[in-house]
């Protein structure tokens, strides 16, 4: 969008920090060619599929784009896993920053061994922006981990320092967030990518999921191939939605 005087403002900046929102944008894989050659790429995979210790490789099973503009909110602390239903359960998410990340941008922090944390709070988020700093659920899961003083026990670490095209990677299960924009005309941009293991099949509660649920029922609908499975769990996963980004040369 144009701001005044004809200047083209970041994405998702209106030219106004009053009620400014996060941008997220899902799977832009499949609309840009340039963007698949970036998530689909065989170095990235074979380095998410050694450190997570996938013997059969690593599939995209989603990415997004978050555009966060000046005056936006913060993002409430969660996890990735949650939100994948599939089996195994295993996420990991490479997170790329396209801007030089400062603390006033509201960069990406974790907190530090969470991913070794039970399932007693299950780490996803009905309202992902949160103008108090999105904490609430990170403390509850906290608490019913037994940690009793939160301010001295929970160590986070800031992704602040990274610079444009850098980037993290962290386990699924990881609890992390992120501050609000605090600048009034710097843009905050990350491209997420979330990988899963090349063998994964769809649980049955995928099914009811409007965000999976939607690539069972178009398999399940095929009317060139009729003898489909409707089970989840044997439905195959489509090469061009989720593509097989590596595998080790001792499964081809």
């Amino acid at each position: 969008r144009k701001r005044p005087g004809g200047r083209i403002g970041p994405l998702g900046f209106t030219g106004s920090t009053q009620n400014a929102k996060v941008l997220q944008i899902i799977n832009v894989h499949k609309s840009d060619n340039l963007f698949r050659q970036l998530v689909t790429s065989s170095g990235l995979g074979r380095i998410v599929a050694r450190l997570a210790g996938w013997k059969h490789g690593a599939r995209l099973a989603q990415d997004q784009v978050w555009a966060k503009p000046p005056g936006s909110p913060p993002l409430t602390y969660h996890r990735d896993s949650p939100y994948f239903m599939f089996d195994p359960p295993d996420v990991v998410t490479v997170w790329i920053a396209l801007d030089d990340m400062v603390d006033e941008l509201g960069p990406l922090v974790y907190v530090k061994g969470s991913h070794r944390w039970g399932d007693g709070r299950v780490g996803s988020a009905g309202t992902f922006f949160q103008r108090d700093g999105g904490v609430s659920l990170l403390k509850s899961a906290a608490e019913r981990e037994g940690i009793a003083n939160f301010e001295e026990e929970v160590e986070f670490v800031s992704t602040s320092g990274l610079a444009a095209g850098g980037l993290s990677i962290h386990d699924g299960r990881t609890w992390h967030g992120s501050g609000g924009n605090c600048s009034d005309c710097k843009p905050r941009r990350g491209v997420g990518l979330h990988f899963v293991p090349a063998e994964v099949k769809f649980t049955e509660e995928a099914v009811k999921s409007k965000l999976w649920g939607r690539y069972l029922h178009n398999a399940n609908d095929d009317e060139q191939n009729p003898s489909l499975p409707t089970a989840a769990c044997d439905i195959e996963l489509s090469e061009e939605d989720f593509p097989i980004v590596w595998r080790p040369s001792s499964c081809y």
